[in-house]
């Protein structure tokens, strides 16, 4: 297994939207392995393929507290099904968005149908904190992010800040990199 490198806001990946996986094979179980270890290191509860730059509709979740607790789920071609018209309300934070959280609202219960690991239909009903997680990651596969459910200020202001501190990394890493060539010119 490998830790794969997480994507984050404002890469243009993340707003694509995932295709489905044809079959389940060996390529597609050793990425949910490297998937659940990637989520397991951020740490996180849930992580999408687009997530580490693979547009699949793929997804894993644990929301076990601990290793003692956990339970992944690995969901291929993930569907909802049925959705309550009760709302809960978690705060949300995204592997994607790093170190910025905010309540969004969403239904308290859903069903969900995907293939398993194996690529046999599954179906399971999901309430409460697993039920948002489950809605968090599907959103990803359609290019969506838990912003996307905030007032248009709030989102634009995160927005522009993770816009501005890619700028920052870019100027950052183009000076670094002027810097080593002087620095081998002045060595020649």
């Amino acid at each position: 297994m490998a830790i794969l490198p997480i994507i984050t806001l404002p890469d243009p990946l993340l707003r694509k939207i995932s295709e489905p996986v044809d079959r389940v094979d060996d390529a597609v179980r050793r990425l949910l392995d490297d998937m659940l270890e990637t989520m397991y290191e951020a740490p996180g509860i849930g992580l999408a393929a687009i997530q580490v730059a693979v547009a699949k509709r793929i997804v894993v979740v644990d929301v076990g507290k601990t290793e003692e607790t956990r339970s992944p789920l690995f969901l291929i071609n993930p569907e909802i099904v049925w959705a309550s018209e009760e709302l809960s309300v978690y705060q949300e934070g995204c592997l994607s968005v790093p170190d910025y959280f905010e309540d969004v609202k969403r239904p308290a219960r859903v069903r969900l149908r995907h293939l398993d690991r194996e690529g046999a239909i599954q179906e399971f009903d999901a309430e409460g904190l697993l039920a948002t997680v489950v809605q968090h990651e599907l959103d990803h596969l359609e290019g969506g992010l838990f912003i996307d459910h905030l007032s248009r200020l709030k989102r634009e202001r995160v927005v522009k800040k993770f816009n501005k501190a890619a700028r920052y990394d870019e100027i950052a890493a183009q000076r670094r990199a002027a810097a080593e060539r002087q620095s081998e010119q002045a060595e020649a």
